[in-house]
């Protein structure tokens, strides 16, 4: 009878759970959809930027510029490109003498050449069109990402709390950002998802295939990928991950240089020039516009270099271990504050694993002593104050006057802890690491 009574009540609190997330989640779209981006299009417009496509925009420079390779084999990262991107995406190439605009190399194409080739099928699809049919494949590919991060932590979850976990994932502002924008780093997160998957279940050689094709954003993963690499290398039976790696990079940059012979050149001139535009690193606007310009870059050097320490360190360790998994969480967890501009929150899907971990291991942080436990605290603050934020907000919004409303301090409450969230998932994850919640574990 007992045991029944405490079924009950976990079945009470699943649903109970699972309302709230619906009424967070729908608040939340509502929110970005019906109010914020509407505000974000009509500030662009008042610049004269609003003639061109706002949804879609950030997969427009790839189906330009992968539909003019396909049929005059433009160069994707010349200045004429440039300027037919900015036409699509704002109306008119930007113009130095207009104090309103951004950089006149701004929207330049900043991915590697092969993207190109690998999305070029799509590109003869009518981008209006097109935009739609990714959405709805974003959403999809981000909520299998989900399934397959629980399935790859062997983290045995009931079906309500996994349907919890796609409506919160997809339902928040970073990937609501992506949805969009129709974000290429959501395609990056599926990838990778599929990969540590593959990994898990020992299809090495095609965990490093897919490995190869999330370096069409290599700011998303490059971490993951030296640790997984090195962790190949460290003993012959893993080889295939490598070998699947290479099999699999070399025919889509020997294929690029056949048809743009110097766009390696050219794409790491762009690099280099991205922070004339980009938002930079978000340890680096941690530290303020001064410390920031002066300490930031050391600072990442510091931290990238405890995570090459990090990786060497658990190099043989077990894959079937948690703490493997909590490696590599913490890795991308570094990725997202040192090497992804500051803007591109919605690349913050790589965290989805190491925001599992640390719910599957949230009781022995509150037993590991004060600090574990207030950080776990403020964690949870800053995780679902969006979805609070914007009930709220909704629920007030006949309540307050139009001014109070749209004023800055009410209106961007849900998005307050967009940059505080990364932070602390980073701070949780190394605490975690530090007190080994997953358990000693022996090395392969």
């Amino acid at each position: 009878m007992a045991e029944l009574d405490s079924e009950n009540r976990s079945s009470r609190v699943h649903t109970v759970a699972l309302f709230l997330a619906l009424l967070g989640g729908v608040s939340m779209v509502y929110y970005h959809l019906g109010l914020f981006m509407p505000r974000v299009i009509a500030a662009r417009a008042a610049k004269g930027l609003g003639n061109g496509y706002a949804f879609g925009d950030d997969f427009y420079p790839v189906w330009l510029t992968a539909g003019q390779a396909r049929s005059k084999h433009i160069d994707p990262y010349s200045r004429e490109m440039t300027r037919q991107i900015q036409t699509g995406l704002f109306g008119r190439p930007l113009d130095t003498r207009n104090p309103t605009d951004p950089p006149v190399d701004y929207r330049e194409f900043a991915y590697p050449a092969f993207t190109d080739l690998l999305f070029w099928p799509i590109a003869a699809i009518d981008f209006s069109q097109l935009r739609l049919i990714l959405a709805v494949l974003l959403t999809l590919l981000t909520a299998a990402s989900v399934w397959l991060w629980v399935l790859a932590l062997d983290w045995g979850i009931s079906p309500t709390l996994l349907a919890i976990l796609i409506i919160l994932a997809l339902c928040n502002y970073q990937v609501l950002e992506g949805l969009f924008a129709d974000q290429p780093g959501l395609i990056v997160g599926f990838l990778l998802a599929c990969a540590a998957l593959a990994l898990r279940r020992d299809h090495l050689f095609l965990s490093g295939i897919l490995l190869a094709l999330t370096l069409i954003k290599p700011q998303m993963t490059a971490l993951a990928i030296f640790s997984l690499l090195l962790w190949s290398c460290s003993d012959r039976r893993r080889a295939r991950l490598c070998i699947g790696f290479i099999f699999t990079t070399l025919p889509l940059v020997g294929a690029s240089l056949m048809i743009w012979p110097r766009w390696i050149a050219e794409w790491t001139r762009i690099l280099l020039g991205y922070h004339r535009y980009a938002t930079p690193p978000l340890l680096t606007l941690l530290l303020g516009p001064i410390l920031g310009a002066y300490i930031g870059p050391l600072v990442i050097v510091i931290i990238l270099a405890v995570a090459v320490v990090l990786a060497w360190r658990n190099r043989r360790v077990n894959p079937s271990s948690q703490e493997f998994w909590l490696t590599l969480s913490l890795l991308l967890a570094i990725t997202a504050v040192s090497l992804l501009p500051g803007q591109a929150i919605y690349d913050d899907v790589i965290l989805l694993p190491g925001i599992f971990l640390l719910l599957r291991y949230r009781r022995k942080l509150w037993r590991g002593g004060p600090v574990p436990r207030t950080l776990l605290f403020v964690g949870a603050i800053v995780l679902f104050w969006p979805w609070v934020a914007a009930v709220a907000l909704l629920a007030a919004r006949h309540l307050l006057s139009v001014a109070r409303f749209d004023s800055t301090a009410v209106f961007a409450l849900p998005l307050r802890t967009a940059v505080s969230f990364v932070f602390a998932v980073l701070a949780l994850l190394a605490v975690a690491a530090r007190i080994n919640v997953a358990g000693d574990q022996a090395p392969s």
